[in-house]
């Protein structure tokens, strides 16, 4: 298992990585209300492993058969090492390649208030909403926590589904489903 897990698990955190790379220096063309679309797309493109993962641990170490709860583990294992390069990358770009993404999306939040046409006091309190966000984001672990916790939960889905999908028990033994048949057939 370890094997399957950590080669797809390392893909999948590669491919979230490079996605994120490409796309987040790209926020102010993209917007910030596109680029929530835009990354949990990349976060699913990156997710579609687990389902391979569990299909080929299923195939080259179960032998084709695989319970939901080992294609479960193997899926969530895959998703917790794609999650943790999700969480050193963001980290990277909030505190060395973008370190005014902070104040960029303060911006756009009280700017989306007041389009939204909201007293000054509304707005006075959307600000002061993400002058606290931004001290808790600018503690390594809170923003590690809250980056942890983007894509997890896709991670979660893709992993129940794919199990769901790809289990596969052992089938019974024909002959002893044919023993069965015949000799109710001769107890009537």
């Amino acid at each position: 298992m370890k094997k399957t897990v950590l080669t797809f698990g390392l893909i999948s955190g590669a491919v979230s990585s490079v996605l994120m790379l490409s796309t987040v220096p790209f926020i102010d063309r993209i917007g910030f209300d596109r680029g929530v679309i835009v990354g949990y797309t990349a976060i699913v493109l990156s997710f579609l492993l687990v389902f391979f993962g569990i299909r080929s641990y299923r195939e080259n170490v179960g032998g084709g058969q695989i319970t939901f709860g080992r294609a479960l583990s193997v899926g969530l294992l895959i998703t917790l090492i794609s999650c943790a390069f999700y969480v050193v990358t963001w980290e990277i770009i909030y505190f060395k390649l973008m370190p005014d993404f902070a104040e960029k999306y303060t911006n756009y939040m009280v700017e989306q208030v007041r389009a939204s046409g909201a007293s000054q006091q509304v707005i006075d309190a959307k600000m002061q909403e993400m002058k606290s966000m931004k001290v808790l984001l600018d503690n390594p672990l809170f923003n590690a926590a809250i980056a942890f916790l983007e894509p997890f939960p896709v991670g979660l889905i893709i992993s129940l589904i794919s199990a769901a999908i790809l289990r596969r028990r052992k089938p019974k033994d024909r002959e002893q489903v044919v023993g069965e048949t015949a000799s109710e057939l001769l107890a009537r």
